[in-house]
């Protein structure tokens, strides 16, 4: 799906050396445009902490991503939203990471817990500047998603309402780093990024925990094993692998990867999603 392109003010200094030249072929208009200059209020240009990409989102979209979990709260009524960050990458580390809200004049630093989530506050003037939320980190590095938890579930389990709630705000917000290109020409011609997820054929990549060996969906009396299609984001039997697995913000975290039957309703939201893992099964991790 596209992403937010605008650069604050603030990144200018990130850019290459090129700068746009006013050619005056006057001394009188080389002379005003110094007077004007003069009055002209002083602004201050803080560059970047590397001149490396960033990976960084629109603040405005991240908002509105806020704004839907409120209004859809009905698919998780005791949830609570927090984003996080996941590697992309092996060599990425995430120890120490910083992260803020930049806009031309706005600097928020944003506290990141231990399992690196983080709560975005609203801040008006951030809005306004059209400002951007940007880790320290290169980009291709690090992926991001919304994460909605409703507490009390039993270890290794989640909640498919939760599930559901989370892909909507990930697509409204625009935390899907990379997608595959016909992921992106079908977001292309939704009304809205979020109603996605409502496609029977949605391939929006939830990670586990840790490596999966299978999933199981349990609604009641209900019981189904996903089938190793949905998991793995697919990638078994895929003969270009190599080729499109850089372009997937999967590309680390493939033996966690899985997709889920959002759309089909009769899996009800309170539908519990069990994981069994790798190491319980007696696989190699």
């Amino acid at each position: 799906m596209p992403c937010f392109q605008r650069r604050a003010p603030w990144r200018v200094a990130a850019l290459p050396a090129v700068l746009l030249a006013c050619h005056v072929w006057t001394a009188g208009g080389l002379h005003a445009q110094e007077r004007a200059a003069d009055e002209l209020p002083a602004v201050t240009i803080r560059a970047p902490r590397e001149a490396e990409p960033q990976v960084e989102k629109s603040y405005r979209r991240m908002v509105r991503g806020l704004d839907l979990f409120e209004r859809e709260r009905h698919l998780a009524p005791a949830g609570e939203l927090r984003f996080r960050l996941l590697p992309r990458r092996r060599d990425t580390d995430l120890r120490g990471l910083a992260l803020h809200v930049l806009g031309a004049r706005t600097e928020i630093p944003l506290a990141i817990a231990p399992d690196q989530t983080f709560a975005l506050p609203r801040d008006q003037q951030a809005w306004r500047e059209n400002a951007l939320v940007t880790p320290d980190r290169r980009a291709r590095t690090l992926t991001w998603r919304a994460e909605v938890r409703t507490p009390g579930l039993p270890p290794g389990t989640r909640r498919l309402g939760d599930l559901r709630l989370e892909c909507r705000v990930g697509m409204e917000a625009g935390l899907v780093s990379e997608s595959p290109s016909w992921i992106a020409q079908v977001v292309s011609q939704l009304a809205n990024a979020s109603s996605y997820c409502e496609r029977a054929d949605n391939r929006y990549l939830f990670f586990a925990p840790r490596a999966l060996f299978g999933v199981t969906l349990v609604d009641g009396a209900r019981r189904e094993t996903l089938p190793v299609a949905r998991l793995y984001a697919a990638a078994i039997g895929e003969p270009r692998l190599a080729d499109v697995l850089p372009a997937c913000d999967c590309e680390v975290l493939l033996d966690r990867a899985y997709f889920l039957p959002l759309a089909d309703g009769r899996w009800s939201d309170d539908t519990r999603v069990e994981f069994e893992f790798m190491e319980d099964a007696g696989a190699p991790p």
